[in-house]
């Protein structure tokens, strides 16, 4: 895989041109460009995430006057996001997926942390289709499930054909109030073969993070061992209903919360999984659970074909595993591989 170096581009500042205009202009979104890998390591494409024109407002002085028409583009668009709220003029799917709050709101505030926290560099993008049901299966880990949420925002922010991602959760996410009901508007369903299978029947875009609570409650010392697969149910959704399976690698997450306990008492009284204690938390309460900013990649591999095989191959255990087995294998082996890359868990 390439690296890649940043290349800051910088408009003028204060520059007065033929005319005498003078312009002020923020910088433009970094554009990172790939440099050929001297590892004879497979090269893999960093795709230019540019920032949404919304949050790149420029200011131009003419003639002394200020054009604010960027902010007024702005406001005019959360004027109507607004109105579409008060009066209900919005769509809902029968998953309680709601895309007009998911891309004017959550998107927004997930944007910043994904471009300028944790810097991803999103690889592999080309792997992903742009329309049809498709399944990505992911590593999981980081305590906090933050890397589902950027994975959503690579591939609604960065993808050229901006796809949102139906993500599968677990039950206890549903059951944790205000969380349930707002990771419903963003798309997270869950996590079932019933409901995997209605939504890459209808050509959605799933995500799937197969280790579960095994994955992202590990704690540091195993950091980067992928955690037992389950019983495959995701490779079963996906052979009954043809669509691919797309490995998803994630490197960083790892280091957001590096956990070093587990207060197995205090999680069997808040009924969690578990209850971490981490360099940060709780010694520092609220401020230990800021994420500390690590460098991300996520990498999406060559897909898996399932359409070759028949429905009822989903009821063999042993063609299941092996398939699953795959899967796994191909995350693991690139995880390893983007490890080797990386300088340093927090500069890249």
């Amino acid at each position: 895989m390439p690296q890649a170096r940043v290349i800051p581009l910088y408009s003028d500042h204060g520059k007065h041109g033929d005319h005498g205009k003078a312009v002020m202009r923020r910088p433009e979104p970094r554009v990172r460009v790939p440099v050929e890998a001297t590892d004879g390591l497979p090269g893999a494409r960093v795709v230019p995430c540019p920032a949404p024109a919304e949050e790149a407002p420029r200011w131009e002085l003419d003639g002394g006057q200020v054009n604010r028409s960027g902010w007024e583009e702005q406001l005019a668009d959360l004027l109507a996001f607004l109105r579409r709220r008060l009066t209900g003029d919005y769509g809902v799917d029968e998953f309680g997926f709601d895309p007009d709050l998911t891309d004017h709101v959550v998107m927004a505030i997930l944007w910043p942390l994904y471009e300028r926290w944790f810097r991803v560099d999103a690889i592999g993008l080309s792997n992903v289709p742009d329309s049809g049901g498709a399944l990505v299966v992911a590593n999981h880990s980081g305590t906090l499930p933050i890397d589902g949420l950027m994975t959503m925002v690579a591939l609604r922010r960065c993808h050229p054909a901006g796809r949102h991602l139906r993500a599968l959760g677990a039950d206890l996410v549903f059951s944790i109030p205000m969380i349930g009901s707002m990771s419903r508007k963003v798309g997270v369903t869950l996590a079932c073969n019933p409901d995997a299978e209605r939504l890459l029947n209808a050509g959605e875009l799933v995500g799937v993070w197969p280790e579960g609570f095994k994955g992202v409650g590990k704690p540091f010392r195993e950091r980067y061992k992928l955690q037992r697969f389950g019983r495959g149910g995701f490779v079963s959704a996906a052979m009954r209903t043809g669509v691919p399976i797309i490995p998803c690698s994630i490197v960083g997450a790892e280091e957001i919360y590096p956990m070093i306990a587990d207060l197995k008492p205090l999680a069997r009284l808040f009924g969690l999984p578990y209850f971490p204690v981490t360099p940060l938390f709780p010694l520092f309460g609220l401020l230990g659970a800021v994420p500390l900013p690590s460098k991300w990649y996520i990498e999406f591999g060559e897909p898996i074909r399932t359409d070759r095989y028949e429905p009822a191959d989903a009821d063999d255990p042993m063609l299941v595993f092996n398939v699953t087995d795959q899967v796994r294998e191909t995350i693991q082996q690139t995880l390893y591989r983007l490890l080797s890359l990386r300088r340093n868990a927090f500069i890249g």
